[in-house]
Protein backbone atom coordinates (compact mmCIF):
# COMPACT_ATOMS: atom_id res chain seq x y z
CA UNK A 1 0.00 0.00 0.00
CA UNK A 2 2.89 2.20 0.70
CA UNK A 3 3.94 2.44 -3.14
CA UNK A 4 0.68 2.79 -4.11
CA UNK A 5 0.66 5.87 -1.88
CA UNK A 6 4.20 7.19 -2.92
CA UNK A 7 3.03 6.55 -6.85
CA UNK A 8 -0.15 8.81 -5.91
CA UNK A 9 1.40 11.71 -4.59
CA UNK A 10 4.32 11.93 -7.17
CA UNK A 11 1.60 11.90 -9.76
CA UNK A 12 0.07 15.10 -7.45
CA UNK A 13 3.37 16.76 -7.71
CA UNK A 14 4.26 16.04 -4.37
CA UNK A 15 8.07 14.77 -3.35
CA UNK A 16 7.67 11.83 -1.17
CA UNK A 17 9.90 9.26 0.79
CA UNK A 18 10.12 6.65 3.33
CA UNK A 19 12.93 5.16 4.71
CA UNK A 20 14.21 2.98 7.64
CA UNK A 21 17.41 4.17 10.11
CA UNK A 22 18.88 1.40 11.59
CA UNK A 23 20.69 3.67 14.09
CA UNK A 24 17.47 4.84 15.35
CA UNK A 25 16.14 1.34 15.57
CA UNK A 26 19.22 0.10 17.55
CA UNK A 27 18.47 2.95 19.95
CA UNK A 28 15.06 1.69 20.66
CA UNK A 29 13.82 5.16 18.83
CA UNK A 30 11.02 5.23 15.85
CA UNK A 31 13.44 4.34 12.87
CA UNK A 32 10.98 4.56 10.48
CA UNK A 33 9.97 8.35 8.76
CA UNK A 34 8.19 9.62 5.94
CA UNK A 35 8.63 12.80 4.51
CA UNK A 36 6.67 14.89 2.01
CA UNK A 37 7.07 18.16 -0.03
CA UNK A 38 6.34 20.40 -2.95
CA UNK A 39 2.71 20.30 -4.98
CA UNK A 40 -0.01 21.15 -2.94
CA UNK A 41 1.59 20.88 0.32
CA UNK A 42 2.38 25.08 1.31
CA UNK A 43 4.90 23.23 3.75
CA UNK A 44 6.55 19.81 3.75
CA UNK A 45 5.63 17.33 6.48
CA UNK A 46 7.38 14.82 8.31
CA UNK A 47 5.81 11.20 10.16
CA UNK A 48 7.76 8.90 12.24
CA UNK A 49 7.03 6.02 14.10
CA UNK A 50 8.41 2.69 15.21
CA UNK A 51 6.80 0.75 12.42
CA UNK A 52 5.94 0.76 8.69
CA UNK A 53 2.64 0.90 9.65
CA UNK A 54 2.59 3.22 12.55
CA UNK A 55 4.46 5.58 10.59
CA UNK A 56 1.93 5.67 7.57
CA UNK A 57 -0.60 5.71 9.99
CA UNK A 58 0.87 9.30 10.93
CA UNK A 59 1.72 10.16 7.47
CA UNK A 60 -1.86 10.24 6.48
CA UNK A 61 -3.60 11.58 8.99
CA UNK A 62 -1.21 14.47 8.28
CA UNK A 63 -1.38 14.81 4.65
CA UNK A 64 -5.07 14.57 4.74
CA UNK A 65 -4.92 17.55 7.85
CA UNK A 66 -2.68 19.49 4.78
CA UNK A 67 -5.60 19.07 2.35
CA UNK A 68 -4.83 15.79 0.64
CA UNK A 69 -7.15 13.15 0.64
CA UNK A 70 -5.22 10.02 -0.49
CA UNK A 71 -7.37 7.66 -2.26
CA UNK A 72 -6.26 4.43 -0.23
Amino acid sequence: MTLLILEWLGEQGVNAVIRMDAERLADNAPAWTFAASGGPLANGMRADGRTVRQCMSVALARLRDAGLSVPF
